[in-house]
């Protein structure tokens, strides 16, 4: 089964050429990935009491097609690679408008990291069951 959301295209996701500017393309990936937390119950208090929090090293969207204003939109999220201790791990979303046209693929390289050390740890189980229960990416790896 497949993780998706929909995202309305806000007024204020456009730029001078009245399509969605580039740095919305993240914001929808981020949305995407927060909304996945929170519908596994690790909300911002669950991360809080572990002392622990999500971290990016790296984020690139390629793009395919502008999205417009009034487009409907669809993002989802896969997970690409994980780390045995859940350390690490690469998600992947495809931005898709009108129910069929891809626009955009975004990955992003993460890890979990102890707010109070500022170090990378293994997360407790509840985000390895989450993650556990994300769809893979045809390729995915243990990393």
């Amino acid at each position: 089964m497949n993780y998706v959301k929909q995202v309305e295209i806000r007024w204020s996701d456009l730029d001078p050429n009245f399509h969605v500017k580039h740095s919305s393309y993240y914001d929808f990936g981020a949305y995407c990935r927060v909304a996945f937390l929170m519908d596994n119950d690790i909300t911002p208090e669950v991360m809080m009491q572990h002392s622990l929090g999500p971290i990016l090293f790296r984020e690139e969207c390629i793009f395919k097609r502008e999205i417009k204003f009034g487009d409907a939109i669809t993002i989802d999220l896969k997970l690409a690679s994980v780390s045995g201790n859940y350390k690490k791990w690469t998600m992947m979303h495809e931005i898709f408008k009108n129910n069929d046209m891809l626009c955009a693929k975004i990955s992003i390289d993460g890890a979990w990291m102890d707010t109070r050390l500022r170090k990378i740890i293994s997360p407790p189980e509840i985000f390895k069951i989450a993650l556990d229960t994300l769809p893979k990416t045809e390729n995915f790896q243990l990393i």
